[in-house]
């Protein structure tokens, strides 16, 4: 009985999106383990990026940081 969990920061992942998750990671443990995809269950968790942190910083502080940079490489900003 897979249990497989999906972990995104909240960043308006779609309904569309997460249904191709699901099946995608289904399909993947039928086809590599030969498991049962009616016990495959698939949790997707969305996470605030105030609660994802990478390099030492949340995904927040690094967004702003990112989105600075751009607009200081915009021309005329």
């Amino acid at each position: 009985m897979p249990y497989i969990l999906i972990q995104v920061t909240r960043e308006g992942v779609s309904p569309t999106q997460k249904a191709e998750l699901i099946a995608g990671a289904t399909d993947l443990v039928v086809r590599v383990l030969g498991k049962d995809p009616a016990t495959t269950f698939v949790v997707i968790e969305e996470i605030d990026t105030d609660n994802w942190g990478v390099a030492g910083q949340s995904v927040t502080a690094l967004r702003r940081q990112q989105s600075a940079a751009s607009v200081q490489l915009t021309p005329g900003a």
